[in-house]
């Protein structure tokens, strides 16, 4: 690191310093004892005097600017100094927005961490060749190595990926007992471990997404040094690390950004709280430094960034860009793939797109050239998109769930037909520019045949279409084993990047419900009421829908691994290794573009054939018999999927086959 720039913030050796803008006085909590802190000289209207400007990039602030800054002048933290600030005249100390860790909770002090080497400085890179500079630069991490030997990191195209919530996939809902159950994942075939939000939240339990401490890592799952932990024991495996963050809003409970500074924006709402600030420089910093600490500092392989639809910025370039920037930059430093996965429901391919300065590359990806004739307009009104890896398609997933289950309320009702399935599986969006009953207008944007197709993350169950189901049902609830296996293979073998929700691979039979451990009775009570009267305004019984307050409704989310091994749930495993062992061996994953799909479809018999290349994914969900030309089969869900002559292949009903055709 530079000599001239003081260890990262929360790090052992720092000296706290933190923006609060319109405070009159900020003042030091340290162990007990107040300290006084000094706010960086500024010039005239509110830019930064040369010497504010030189020591605010002394201390890695991102903006270089020194205007908001306050400084505490004493020597740097010990490890486990317990501080936090007080604002004004308030004698309430508060935790450090930046602060790494928070053993007691986010109403509590924030304590100084251990000091580990980056995975920059691991990778032998310039800490500075990605940011102007940073607030993390100085922070020392000891595990990025595989093996002995640095992470050479995973692209994600061809790669398949599984999402966990770390409190409920093992009983004790910690990242050390999960650290336990890689190998299952590795013995599955699994290329990229997805963990929900890890951030600090309040409560002993959560979903993830009512995060208020997001450079923190939740004691409760083992904190900073158990993430850690979990980071190299995934990588020692070759299993590649995602980690969903949460950058549109705050959770209910512990956000105290507000008392230091304008994070959010006055009068701007999105579903869940109010919007992130945006036009506000240090915020993008925060944003974009927080991006860097799970990049960088803890070394993981990429970010989902979550809801980014719900991102109101007016600001050139988008904050989408400059995050795909930093991360393409981060990329090219570490020598490694650098994953960023948008969940957006804009069905607007500027997502993945490239950016103007990203000349033409789709990064991690793939390596088929993004940038000429996209023709995209971003929302910004840039002729460039964002340049990110890959985004979710919820359009796949509906058109998934439709087909195998029938169900068409709500925004289910548009994917109806069976055709809806042979076009998402083929043009990734279903909804392109069409009209959509849901939204009662026109949605989406098609996305240009050179693209990649592993540009979209797709699956037949996730967190959210599982969690926000009134009883939080799996489709093993719904579906039979002939057709959780066409699940799987609609999944597995789809052109895109499949996603497994954890338990997925094996029917696991136990639910996944929305669950909450709000300490404050009335908060607790309002959410409960709410959940109640979201369902009930969509014809479900009240008494159904489980209380996300009530402890069993958590403890009912846990996985139960003992199903592994039992009839029913072992078959269906074995069929999730298969799937996945044959799309590692089959080229056409993982390197298509969407004018490589096409595909055929009858309404009437409800049998499906999606081509991709040489390959035809067949799934008959009719009545009676789908035959249709085969050269190889490589695949089938069931027995009874035989060849009835030379080259004919039939299908039953409820069932799906892989097969090659000649060239």
């Amino acid at each position: 690191m530079s000599e001239a720039t003081e260890p990262a913030i929360g790090v052992a050796g720092f000296r706290p310093r933190v923006w609060a803008p319109r405070a009159e006085r900020v003042r030091l909590h340290l162990d007990g004892a107040v300290e006084p802190m000094r706010r960086l000289d500024a010039g005239e209207d509110s830019t930064p005097s040369a010497s504010g400007a030189a020591e605010a990039a002394a201390l890695g602030i991102l903006s270089g600017s020194a205007v908001g800054w306050w400084v505490w002048d004493g020597a740097g933290l010990p490890e486990g100094a317990r501080y936090g600030f007080l604002i004004d005249d308030d004698e309430t100390p508060l935790p450090d927005p930046r602060g790494r860790s928070l053993p007691d909770g986010v109403h509590a002090l924030s304590e100084v961490i251990a000091a580990h080497p980056t995975a920059l400085e691991l990778a032998g890179g310039d800490a500075d060749a990605h940011r102007g500079d940073t607030h993390h630069r100085g922070a020392r991490r000891s595990d990025t190595h595989h093996h002995g030997e640095r992470w050479p990191g995973r692209p994600l195209a061809g790669g398949v990926i599984y999402e966990l919530h770390i409190g409920t996939y093992t009983p004790d809902g910690t990242l050390d007992s999960a650290i336990e159950r890689l190998d299952h994942l590795v013995e599955l075939g699994i290329d990229f471990v997805e963990l929900l939000p890890v951030n600090g939240f309040n409560g002993v339990h959560n979903w993830g997404y009512d995060g208020v401490a997001w450079f923190a890592v939740d004691d409760s799952y083992g904190g900073p040094e158990a993430y850690r932990r979990f980071v190299a024991a995934a990588h020692e495996r070759g299993l590649g690390v995602i980690q969903d963050v949460v950058y549109n809003h705050l959770g209910p409970s512990g956000n105290y950004l507000p008392r230091f500074g304008p994070y959010l924006r006055d009068g701007s709402r999105n579903t869940w709280g109010d919007s992130v600030n945006l036009d506000e420089v240090e915020v993008r910093s925060y944003i974009l430094d927080n991006a860097r600490l799970w990049l960088d500092d803890y070394g993981v392989d990429g970010l989902r960034l979550d809801a980014v639809h719900a991102l109101v910025d007016q600001q050139k370039p988008h904050i989408l860009a400059e995050l795909g920037t930093q991360a393409d930059a981060l990329s090219d430093a570490l020598g490694r793939p650098v994953t960023l996965i948008a969940e957006s429901d804009l069905n607007d391919p500027v997502m993945f797109e490239a950016r103007a300065d990203a000349g033409g590359s789709t990064g991690a990806a793939g390596a088929v050239d993004a940038g000429s004739g996209s023709g995209g307009t971003t929302a910004d009104g840039d002729e460039s998109g964002y340049g990110l890896t890959a985004q979710w398609s919820d359009d796949y997933h509906h058109a998934v769930h439709v087909a195998l289950t029938g169900e068409t309320t709500g925004y289910y009702a548009d994917f109806a037909p069976l055709g809806a399935l042979a076009k998402a599986a083929t043009q990734g969006f279903f909804h392109d520019g069409t009209f959509s009953s849901f939204r009662e207008r026109e949605h989406g944007r098609p996305i240009p045949s050179q693209l990649p197709t592993a540009s979209l993350v797709t699956f037949a169950q996730d967190h959210d279409q599982i969690g926000n189901r009134a009883e939080g049902d799996r489709l093993t609830a719904t579906l039979s084993p002939r057709r959780l296996a066409v699940a799987a293979v609609l999944n597995l073998l789809s052109p895109f990047t499949p996603m497994l929700f954890m338990g997925e691979e094996w029917g696991a039979s136990t639910p996944w419900q929305f669950f909450t451990a709000h300490p404050e009775p009335e908060l607790g009570k309002a959410t409960a009421e709410g959940r109640i009267a979201e369902f009930a305004k969509m014809g479900w019984d009240a008494d159904a829908v489980p209380d996300p307050q009530d402890p069993q409704t958590f403890a009912r989310s846990n996985l139960d691994w003992s199903e592994l091994d039992q009839p029913g749930h072992r078959e269906l495993l074995a069929a999730h290794r298969e799937l996945i062992r044959l799309r590692h061996e089959l080229p056409e994953f993982g390197t298509t573009t969407f004018a490589d799909l096409s595909a055929t479809v009858d309404e009437d018999a409800r049998t499906l054939a999606i081509r991709i290349r040489s390959l035809v994914v067949a799934v008959n969900l009719g009545l009676g018999e789908f035959t249709l030309p085969a050269d190889e089969l490589l695949f089938r869900t069931s027995d009874d999927v035989v060849s009835t002559a030379e080259g004919v292949l039939a299908l039953p009903p409820d069932s799906a086959a892989l097969i090659r055709l000649a060239e």
